[in-house]
């Protein structure tokens, strides 16, 4: 007797509906893995670019501070100390439609991180996270750390009791409206020829919400004049306080910021730099700055 070996209608139909259960099955698990692929590609790509605007900045590129703004759908390097949209230099990366950018947690409520020339240090430290679209519970924080590093990994909380700080950094605050100043005044003590104006208004944003102003003068005898460099911005700025920032890089060699300084915002003197070799700092005397400048 012959057998017959063929498939039936039965059998063929049976064989389609299993493989469509499983086919059923494995969509969502293969969308999860490839959600999982895109947050680690995505974190990764934010790290990296983080790292390179620190570069850039460390490297004095063109002579600019190099920061990474973010927002829902795109994280875009740019150059400056702030960012600007239109700005044509910006280099935009935009996410997979998979994944949106849904908090930002950086200080002083900012949008973006700007690290600082010389030091690549940052004021901007906090976290950025993304998640999954489709996954919300499925995300990745990038976390960014006061002192420029960056990565995955929660920054530990160190104390810095025995951390040396100096005045390359300092804060303070300036309890009054500084917002209509007219200009802010450079002093230096025994070379008054070399004395050096800020217009104020010059150097605010559109809104009067921020200050930034750098530079370079020349300060000292005829023949022997050194630079000093500053860098002077505010981290707030209402018309009620202020908090100012001044970056003043010590020089090992005594090459630059050699020189006692004073600043002055119109009449009201805001911190004082002895011509030591750590350029000590003291507060000035307007009585609108209360406290101490802050080493950072």
């Amino acid at each position: 007797m012959k057998k017959n070996f063929g498939i039936t209608l039965i059998e063929l139909l049976a064989i389609v509906g299993i493989l469509a259960i499983l086919t059923v099955m494995a969509v969502p698990a293969f969308q999860l893995f490839r959600g999982e692929s895109d947050l680690n590609e995505s974190g990764e790509e934010i790290i990296n670019v983080l790292r390179l605007a620190q570069n850039k900045t460390l490297a004095s590129e063109r002579g600019l501070n190099y920061g990474v703004h973010f927002e829902g759908d795109k994280f875009v390097l740019f150059e400056g100390t702030s960012y600007n949209p239109l700005a044509p230099d910006n280099d935009v990366h935009n996410l997979k439609g998979t994944l949106e950018i849904y908090e930002i947690d950086l200080a002083g409520g900012e949008s973006e991180v700007v690290f600082e020339r010389v030091v690549g240090t940052t004021s901007q430290f906090g976290s950025v996270s993304l998640k999954l679209k489709a996954e919300p519970s499925k995300s990745r924080t990038i976390y960014v750390e006061s002192s420029g590093q960056v990565g995955l990994i929660f920054p530990s909380i160190l104390s810095d009791e025995n951390r040396i700080k100096d005045s390359r950094h300092v804060h303070f605050g300036y309890n009054t409206n500084a917002q209509d100043a007219i200009t802010l005044r450079l002093i230096f003590p025994g070379y008054p020829a070399d004395n050096y104006n800020i217009d104020f208004q010059t150097y605010l944003n559109a809104d009067k919400t921020e200050f930034s102003w750098e530079g370079i003068v020349l300060v000292g005898s005829d023949g022997s004049k050194t630079e000093q460099r500053l860098k002077i911005h505010t981290h707030s700025l209402t018309i009620m306080v202020a908090q100012f920032c001044v970056h003043r890089p010590l020089s090992p060699d005594q090459s630059y910021n050699d020189k006692a300084l004073n600043i002055f915002l119109d009449t009201e003197e805001l911190i004082r730099y002895a011509a030591d070799e750590r350029g000590t700092t003291i507060k000035g005397l307007s009585i609108y700055v209360t406290e101490e400048p802050e080493w950072q």
